[in-house]
């Protein structure tokens, strides 16, 4: 009989068992269960990192991606060289009005081609830019079409 696998079943309750219920009721698979206090392998490594076995742990990772494993050189630079994280920066933005978007957009093109920006964040702070033009712009036809409404006699 394969473990694992239910036993074919005979006579008037030949049915086959509901899938994913290979089991009868009260009969498990592994009758004793998971034996108590027994952790998981998460649990087993970082303990093992916090009583000092980080470089035994490590050590065979860094040997795999030595000899080329792929997997290994990629967990290896993940850790070396983590993703970089957007930087401040600082230039001179003027004030912004609705629909003032052409002295930002100047500043952040000379601030650009000055080198206080990169392309990609003058192109993220000319999104900022857009954005709060068009809110001040729709609180502006916001507050007009509020004045321009009669109020209501009671």
């Amino acid at each position: 009989m394969d473990r694992g696998k239910p036993t074919a079943r005979v006579g008037p309750d030949a049915r086959a068992a509901p899938r994913g219920r290979p089991f009868a009721p009260g009969v498990s698979g592994n009758p004793q269960g998971r034996p108590k206090g027994s952790r998981n392998k998460a649990t087993l490594i970082a303990k093992a990192l916090r009583s000092g076995e980080a470089e035994a742990l490590v050590r065979p990772l860094i040997e795999k991606a030595l000899k080329g494993n792929l997997p290994a050189l990629r967990a290896c630079f993940d850790r070396l060289l983590p993703p970089q994280r957007d930087r401040r920066v600082q230039f001179e933005l003027p004030q912004l009005a609705a629909g003032d978007a052409v002295g930002a957009a100047r500043s952040v093109l000379s601030a650009c081609a000055a080198g206080t920006l990169s392309p990609r964040e003058a192109v993220q702070v000319m999104r900022l830019v857009e954005t709060y033009v068009r809110a001040k712009e729709v609180s502006v036809i916001e507050a007009r079409r509020i004045k321009s409404v009669p109020e209501r006699q009671a």
